[in-house]
């Protein structure tokens, strides 16, 4: 799937502390020893997947879409993979920036 995106796709993303703090919501995957950014194809996928996510109390969490190669970008900045999810929290595609 990840042959539709390109540099100017709209994708989705969690982002903790809309407003403030803003960042991107990070998972850790412990049996592929890597961390990575949920992303979705749409704003209600990842609306649905939030809650199969792990999150911290007390924290804000929003839905926002961000240019794929904005994302692209921050993520190897960071050492982060980007996984595109489903609903479900099923890994539809690995991306390695």
């Amino acid at each position: 799937m990840a042959d539709k995106l390109n540099a100017d796709s709209w994708i989705w993303v969690i982002v903790q502390n809309p407003g403030g703090d803003e960042q991107f919501l990070g998972q850790y995957d412990d049996r592929k020893d890597l961390s990575f950014i949920p992303a979705f194809y749409e704003k209600d996928i990842a609306n649905q997947c939030l809650g199969r996510l792990i999150t911290e109390k007390g924290t804000k969490y929003e839905a926002q879409a961000i240019l794929y190669e904005e994302l692209v970008k921050d993520a190897a900045q960071h050492g982060f993979f980007i996984f595109m999810l489903n609903a479900d929290g099923e890994i539809l595609e690995e991306i390695s920036p």
